[in-house]
């Protein structure tokens, strides 16, 4: 079974820049809408992450996997069933990501394409590259074909590495995330205070130190002043 589902997202908020459904996904393959729905949340809980991972498989609580791939201010998810070899769904993401840029680079060039997907506001405002997303997935249809076998061999090892998470995890990351914003907030406002306290401190100890030997000095100045110039 190929990937079922594609989108490509912006990494900022999640908007959804292009999706795409197998053509012959059937009920069979356990897709529903929840599925569609769990991928615009995973999209949109990445936004605003720096340590979102490049790479990750989310499992979900059915035999489908999603899979996502980050890359220059974009994300780009598939969603496969668990027996599809993994490094596979992510040399789909790849290939997909590259059409997409390159796409991207010819109709408004490099580095305008930036701009353009930074000011784009209307979902699936790129859905003309489904066509090539239809295109593509027709290749990985069959994992054990020779040209994917040839993919996989080429693909000798990974640079980064794909972590794996649990769905539920996912979807709740945005609470966590919250919290922790907020502590970190906190942690922040504390520290402007304790660097305020400790220059205070640091020239309150300089006035103690040498404040009694800048006052003598001023003293003896002003004795030798008075004694020969008055």
């Amino acid at each position: 079974m190929p990937p079922l589902l594609t989108f490509v997202a912006r990494i900022s908020d999640g908007l959804p820049l292009v999706a795409n459904t197998a053509p012959d996904v059937s009920s069979s393959s356990g897709v529903t809408q929840v599925h569609k729905d769990q991928a615009k949340d995973i999209l949109r809980g990445l936004g605003g992450t720096a340590t979102s991972a490049a790479k990750m498989s989310i499992d979900t609580s059915n035999h489908l996997i999603f899979h996502y791939l980050v890359r220059d201010t974009l994300c780009y998810l598939t969603l496969t069933e668990q027996s599809y070899p993994k490094r596979l769904a992510f040399l789909y993401l790849e290939e997909i990501a590259d059409a997409f840029l390159e796409s991207l680079a010819n109709d408004y060039g490099d580095p305008g394409w930036r701009d353009a997907i930074a000011t784009t506001a209307r979902p699936y405002a790129y859905i003309k590259f489904d066509m090539v997303i239809q295109r593509r997935r027709k290749d990985f249809v069959d994992p054990t074909s020779r040209q994917n076998t040839t993919k996989l061999n080429q693909d000798l090892a990974d640079i980064q590495s794909i972590m794996k998470r649990n769905i539920n995890e996912v979807l709740n990351r945005g609470e966590k995330l919250e919290h922790v914003s907020h502590i970190s907030n906190n942690l922040v406002a504390e520290s402007k205070k304790f660097k305020w306290g400790a220059k205070k401190l640091s020239w309150q100890a300089m006035l103690n130190q040498y404040g009694p030997i800048v006052a003598a000095g001023v003293f003896v100045v002003f004795v030798l002043y008075m004694k020969f110039f008055w």
